[in-house]
């Protein structure tokens, strides 16, 4: 049983246009994670899963020599301005811990981070001399600290490595924590730790209400490698973690692929649904084409769309600068953006209350030419209100793509449907 505050269930609730009875029933069945820390103030709770509005996460933090904390901060502040539900912080090096105590203190929405990251934040190479003690330590620091979810690569294991070594990918492993643990392995010929020592990892969970995200380590890194061997064996593993983790209260959610060519997507999300026994799906896009760099948040937009619509619940941001350098601040708003686009893209389809109530509001705004309400609706206001004011019409009450010629204005002068 999972055992979660009736304040926090009622706040969530309200949030979600949910009942709270449903509420509890899908957290108990494993279906919706409430992703807060009991040692955290959370000032923007949320759940995600089955029957709640697709969510969107961004991903902030250090990369050592090219950032510094104020300029990461800035860019949490307009990740959750532009409408991000959660933040991760995927700092390394080391001024990762100053980082992420800014953050923890600062941020109104769950935080998640990769704790393995800040093992090897002081000394990569150092990394391999770990002990699997150290592994289990890291996540106790950081769930005291108030971390809200965890990014666990649980999954991966020490076989897996070796068959990736011989495999015929094109991109072998393209996750940072994947490939950090994969050295750790290598090295020691150790199976993962975070595998071998999954129970602890679940004590320390269960004891600070924290959601374990468990990651995908072997996930593709090209849509040439989509769906194959070992993507597919690391999933039946984290379904079988998730069942392990549900028997002793803990909070699931499963971490999705990647790159994944349109016509896979589908099936991709029903088969983490049917073999994750229906946990939460957070997909990074999914990225549809590998050959538009610099345009990443279309590209993930595009394949988060489609993946939600077919059932995936969390979607985490991609910028254009994927793949190329780090986001800057206008790369974080744009990815934001762009992956609520395509999250309420989903939600119309899905059915989640509100969705499409909003489509019908902004559309009665727009018949009228209504523009403040227009702006108010959009999911960007600012980008908008911008737009409409780049020129200004002679006629006030149209645009200056079509002006006296306007087909919604003519129409209503002829039928007189004003």
């Amino acid at each position: 049983m999972i055992t979660i505050k009736d304040e926090l269930l009622a706040e969530v609730a309200k949030k979600e246009n949910a009942d709270i009875s449903s509420l509890k029933k899908g957290i108990n069945a494993g279906h919706i994670v409430i992703p807060k820390n009991k040692k955290r103030m959370v000032r923007k709770n949320l759940a995600i899963g089955k029957g709640m509005s697709t969510k969107v996460n961004a991903n902030i933090g250090l990369s050592a020599g090219y950032s510094d904390i104020d300029s990461e901060l800035k860019k949490m502040e307009i990740a959750v301005h532009a409408g991000a539900d959660t933040l991760m912080d995927l700092s390394v090096g080391p001024y990762l811990d100053k980082m992420l105590k800014e953050i923890l203190d600062k941020c109104p929405v769950p935080v998640g981070t990769v704790p393995v990251y800040e093992l090897a934040s002081k000394e990569r190479k150092m990394l391999v001399s770990m002990t699997e003690d150290d592994f289990i330590s890291i996540l106790k620091k950081q769930a005291e600290e108030g971390v809200d979810f965890f990014t666990i690569h649980s999954g991966i294991t020490l076989e897996a490595t070796k068959i990736a070594s011989r495999n015929p990918r094109i991109l072998n492993i393209v996750s940072r924590g994947g490939a950090l643990l994969t050295s750790w392995m290598v090295h020691n010929n150790k199976e993962n730790p975070f595998l071998s020592r999954f129970d602890d990892i679940l004590d320390i969970a269960k004891e600070y209400d924290i959601v374990l995200s468990l990651g995908d380590s072997l996930r593709p890194g090209s849509i040439c490698d989509a769906t194959d061997r070992l993507q597919l064996g690391e999933l039946l593993i984290l379904g079988d973690q998730q069942q392990q983790a549900m028997a002793k209260g803990v909070q699931v959610m499963i971490e999705g692929p990647g790159h994944v060519p349109l016509d896979q997507i589908e099936a991709n999300v029903k088969l983490q649904k049917s073999i994750c026994h229906g946990s939460p799906f957070y997909v990074l896009g999914p990225l549809v084409t590998d050959s538009a760099p610099g345009y990443d948040h279309i590209v993930g937009a595009i394949g988060g769309a489609i993946a939600a619509w077919h059932g995936a619940d969390f979607l985490c941001y991609v910028t254009g600068a994927e793949h190329l350098c780090l986001p800057e601040a206008e790369d974080v708003k744009r990815g934001v953006i762009a992956s609520k686009i395509a999250a309420h893209a989903a939600d119309i389809v899905k059915n989640v209350p509100g969705a499409m109530e909003r489509d019908k509001l902004i559309s009665k705004a727009r018949a009228k030419r209504d523009w403040q309400r227009q702006f108010e609706l959009s999911l960007d206001p600012e980008y908008a209100k911008k737009m409409r004011q780049r020129s200004k019409p002679k006629i006030e009450d149209v645009c200056t793509m079509c002006s006296e010629y306007c087909s919604i204005k003519v129409a209503e002068e002829c039928l007189g449907k004003g």
